[in-house]
């Protein structure tokens, strides 16, 4: 699949890890295995880490990287570095209405 006819990742969105990626921290930052497609990616700066661990209780991508020390001139590379993500399949974005039909059963 071409990632040319995707829009780039949104930094502005809420995202999380895909429900099969397990997340294996390592000295050099971490595995991501993902159960469903068999795909192993390698986060390979611990503060990629923290923003891949963070991502489900930021409002945003760009809040979880700057949470993570990840600087407004960092940005764009860890933009491109989640949109790879994203493209393996680790990343999916948060759904809006799954989150409102937890909020309402609570």
């Amino acid at each position: 699949m071409s990632t040319e006819s995707r829009p780039p990742l949104d930094l502005s969105r809420a995202w999380r890890l895909h429900p099969q990626v397990s997340v294996r921290p390592e000295p050099f930052g971490a595995l991501l295995y993902h159960f469903g497609t068999r795909k192993l990616s390698f986060l390979k700066d611990p503060r990629l880490l923290a923003v891949v661990r963070s991502l489900d209780e930021q409002p945003s991508a760009r809040a979880a990287c700057h949470d993570a020390g990840v600087t407004d001139a960092e940005l764009p590379t860890f933009r491109r570095a989640l949109e790879t993500l994203r493209v393996a399949q680790m990343l999916v974005e948060q759904d809006s209405s799954e989150q409102d039909s937890s909020e309402v059963a609570a």
